[in-house]
């Protein structure tokens, strides 16, 4: 059954606080077992949080707007106590839960948010400029746009999500969650404004999205905050294009749980600061995952954001003197074609080698195209290492085992001082080479640097 919030008393306007007649909707959908609640085309619905029921679908029709407040004091603040915010405790993002959600949902199983119509996160009424290149707020953290936990079976499709100012999709300890063809468009100097964040998520599919943000586009996460639940595992991610200031689609920072079995394809990054990272720092590991049929295009944006245009970064390092980094391992990439301003990074350390690493029919090429130096790499955030000046290889590896390079090109076009090896391989056993094809950067260099 439908339930057009208009018959419920919404006006629509963009003005008027159309809340209790959206949340009357979802509420009466709900007390009803389930349906659909309609947000007509052509109006503009300006809200302060929502709760999202189970069994009941928000659906915005094409040319509606679901619009953010931009008064703090009208968002919820999520804890144990979830539906009264009067009493709830204010979290955090990384080391507990949102602080502030717009559209919110827990145990809500089966419930979904679709339609072509649009959420305007109303961000920038909570940030301001930093500098030429970095846009952030006066308080950490800012809203999250949507965060769902512990609900299975739930759907995310079509809409299209604009100006977060802080993360934009957050489901945490959710089982069963299809996000089909959504596109999010943040600003790309509006720091924290993750795209779509899986955090302790299993049976994950992110299908056909398209994604322009400041931050990671898609980053899988297993937070302290939500650590009650298990690991990330199960993901596939298939048919997006990315563009992105920090990571187009990264596994960690926040790594307290484990990773596995997750399955990247058919994807085109551009624009990005990263292609595809693996940023370990805490405790949990990650096993068992897949690249295949990938382009990716990297420059660097500036010093504020973490990567150097690293196409693809696999790097496990002790977060501080407290916390031990997981183990990395199983990791293949196949048909991924490579054009930036640097080279892969494989990078663990002496007391935790990242293993088994392969390569197959890869193209990498390194070419200067940005005002920023080269001959750098960021290992942000760790306890030993900074931005680091080395440099760059088409292939940089350090502390790891059982690593293959096959049928595998390395080249060099716009060639900058701090260009090397086409591979720097020390502390590496071992390192298996088939038909691998490239020449150093400099002529009279060799090609490979083997320690």
């Amino acid at each position: 059954m439908d339930y057009n919030v208009l018959n419920m008393g919404a006006v629509g306007d963009g003005k008027a606080d159309d809340t209790k007649a959206v949340q009357l909707a979802l509420d009466t959908a709900s007390d009803n077992g389930g349906g659909r609640v309609v947000l007509p085309g052509g109006h503009t619905y300006y809200c302060r949080s929502l709760f999202l029921r189970a069994n009941v679908e928000l659906h915005l029709q094409q040319g509606a707007v679901l619009k953010a407040t931009a008064d703090l004091d009208g968002y919820v603040r999520p804890n144990e106590q979830i539906n009264d915010p009067k009493t709830a405790k204010i979290g955090n993002p990384v080391t507990g839960k949102p602080s502030f959600v717009f559209l919110y949902g827990f145990e809500a199983h089966g419930c979904a948010i679709t339609g072509r119509g649009r959420i305007d996160c109303n961000g920038h009424a909570f940030v301001s400029r930093k500098d030429r290149y970095y846009v952030t707020g006066s308080f950490y953290p800012r809203p999250t746009a949507i965060y769902v936990e512990k609900s299975d079976h739930i759907t995310f499709r079509e809409f299209t999500v604009v100006d977060a100012p802080f993360w934009t999709l957050h489901p945490a300890g959710c089982d069963d969650v299809l996000i089909d063809r959504i596109r999010i468009l943040n600003d790309l100097d509006v720091a924290n404004s993750d795209g779509i964040d899986p955090d302790h998520c299993s049976n994950v599919r992110i299908l056909g999205c398209h994604i322009e943000c400041a931050d990671d586009c898609i980053c899988l996460k297993a937070s302290q905050g939500n650590a009650e639940y298990g690991p990330c595992k199960n993901i596939i991610i298939q048919g997006c294009t990315l563009v992105s200031t920090s990571a187009a689609i990264k596994i960690g920072t926040e790594g307290v749980g484990d990773f596995q079995n997750v399955l990247v394809s058919d994807c085109i990054i551009s624009r990005s600061n990263r292609g595809l990272s693996i940023q370990i720092r805490d405790g949990g590991n990650v096993e068992n995952i897949s690249y295949q049929n990938i382009i990716i295009e990297t420059r660097r944006f500036g010093p504020d954001w973490w990567g150097t245009a690293e196409p693809i970064v696999l790097t496990t390092f002790n977060r501080d003197a407290q916390t031990k980094s997981g183990r990395i391992r199983n990791v293949r990439f196949f048909n991924v074609t490579a054009k930036g301003e640097n080279g892969i990074l494989i990078h663990g350390n002496a007391e935790n080698n990242i293993e088994n690493v392969t390569f197959e029919h890869c193209d990498i090429t390194l070419s200067k195209t940005s005002k920023w130096p080269c001959g750098l790499y960021d290992l942000r955030p760790c306890i030993d290492y900074g931005v680091e000046p080395i440099k760059n290889a088409g292939c940089y590896i350090r502390y790891a085992k059982n690593v293959t390079l096959a049928d595998t090109r390395f080249s060099w076009e716009t060639v900058c001082d701090d260009y090397s090896f086409a591979i720097d391989a020390a502390y590496t056993d071992p390192l298996t080479l088939r038909r691998v094809d490239g020449e150093a950067a400099h002529a009279n260099d060799p090609a490979f640097s083997i320690l």
